[in-house]
Parts: C-alpha cells; sequence; structure tokens
C-alpha cells in the first residue's frame, strides 16, 4: 500500500511585503499540485498589487517592486478569495497541503481574507479541513538533534532536493513539497513516514508546540526577550487592544 509521500500533494507558498502577519500584505503567490511522487507539478501563481509600499527590503528578497506588481499585479480582493478557494478545492479532494512554516503563510492569508473580504480562512474550509505537512515541523522532530539552521534552502540542501530559483512562490512551494516527500522517505519507518496525513496533522500541532517551548526557553537563556507562538497551523488573532 502507498504511504502518504508517494501519493497526491499540493504546496502553498507566499511572497510577503514583511515578516507581521498581522499587518503585512501578499505580493506574490502559488500553488504546485503533484498526482503522485515523480509526476509532472501543475503550478498555478498569482501576483498582488497590495496597495501599500514594497519596503526596499522586501524587494531585496523576493525581487518584487512597486511598479513592477502595480502594472501586472491584480487587486488583493479577489486574489485571496481565488486562493482560499483553491486550498479548499485541494482539501475537499483529499490531497495534503504542504506549507513550509505554515503559521506564517496560513496566517498571512487569513488576516488578508478578513482585510479584504470580512471572511477567515476557517469559513472556506468549514466542509473540508486542512491537513498540513510542514517540513520545518516534521525535520525538527524526526532529526531533532543535528545542528544548524533550518530554512527552507538548509534544509533542501541537507535532503539534496533541488531549489531553483529561492523566494520566487512557485520555486519554494515545488521544493516545499519536494522536501516532505524526502523527509517522508528517510524517516518512513521512524514514525513521520508510516503515519497517516491526518495523525500527522494532529501530532505537528503538538510537536511544533514542544519545539516552540524549546526555543522560548533557549531564549530567555541568552537574555533574549523574543516570543515563540506555540500556534500550529494558524496563529490566533490578536485580541484589539493589542
Amino acid at each position: 500500500m502507498a504511504r502518504w509521500y508517494e501519493g497526491p500533494l499540493a504546496s502553498f507558498d507566499t511572497e510577503t511585503t514583511g515578516v507581521d502577519v498581522e499587518r503585512d500584505r501578499i505580493v506574490s503567490a502559488a500553488l504546485v499540485v503533484q498526482d503522485a511522487e515523480g509526476g509532472q507539478p501543475r503550478t498555478s501563481r498569482w501576483l498582488v498589487d497590495p496597495g501599500v509600499p514594497v519596503p526596499a527590503s522586501a524587494t531585496a528578497v523576493h525581487g518584487l517592486t512597486d511598479a513592477f506588481l502595480s502594472l501586472h499585479g491584480r487587486p488583493p480582493g479577489p486574489v485571496v478569495e481565488e486562493l482560499a478557494r483553491a486550498l479548499a478545492a485541494q482539501s475537499a479532494a483529499g490531497v495534503p497541503l504542504v506549507v513550509m512554516n505554515a503559521p506564517f503563510d496560513l496566517t498571512l492569508l487569513d488576516r488578508e481574507l478578513k482585510r479584504h473580504r470580512a471572511t477567515p480562512l476557517a469559513v472556506y474550509l468549514e466542509h473540508s479541513p486542512l491537513c498540513v505537512l510542514d517540513p520545518r515541523v516534521l525535520d525538527k522532530y524526526a532529526d531533532r538533534y543535528r545542528k544548524g539552521r533550518r530554512t527552507l534552502t538548509d534544509l533542501c540542501a541537507h535532503y539534496g532536493v533541488e531549489l531553483t530559483d529561492a523566494h520566487d512562490a512557485g520555486a519554494d512551494a515545488l521544493a516545499a513539497l519536494s522536501l516532505v516527500r524526502a523527509i517522508g522517505r528517510r524517516f518512513r519507518d521512524r514514525g513521520v513516514g508510516s503515519m497517516s496525513v491526518a495523525e500527522l496533522h494532529v501530532r505537528q500541532a503538538l510537536w511544533h508546540a514542544a519545539q516552540a517551548r524549546g526555543l522560548q526557553a533557549w531564549f530567555a537563556r541568552n537574555g533574549s526577550q523574543e516570543a515563540c507562538d506555540p500556534a500550529w497551523p494558524l496563529r490566533p488573532e490578536l485580541p484589539e487592544a493589542a
């Protein structure tokens, strides 16, 4: 019987104006779908004119300028609606969704939907909740004592996955999809590869919370006030007063 890493997967990624999920905006997004391991991936792409200036620091990462997005991007409202419906369609078809650092991309999409559609992501998924596979969480659980950084670029290098154009949403989504397959295959006999995606989804929430607590303790020991949110795959919205 085929295991999950051999079957259909979809992968979602965004490029943004920054790293604050409550205030920053999506400028590009991609959804990659692959029907089986080794199959031809299909990529859908979206460009967004966010309606706010793109900081130079963000442009330096993904290369998308105000002028380019103004010329080629679409208004954010219709785009985030399409994104939510595209994710819901994959979920309804029973296809697991790969999202590298899911609490960032999924939370940002949720906030954009609330901003432009007055509707949270959960409404689009109420009949078919997502089963998310987060390579960052899976790797940190399966190989927890390995030293070194665990960015998408670092993980691809470690697992021998090709990343052709880092910080392009389509390239990053495809690399994350291939990365999850590689992690599942490498650890097929050590839990990650042998579980169902439904069980993995539940367990990743627990693993991420434990990882966040460990990182928070490390920050505290080193005198840092940086906070680590234990929520996965979506962060709860901050109270209005915050």
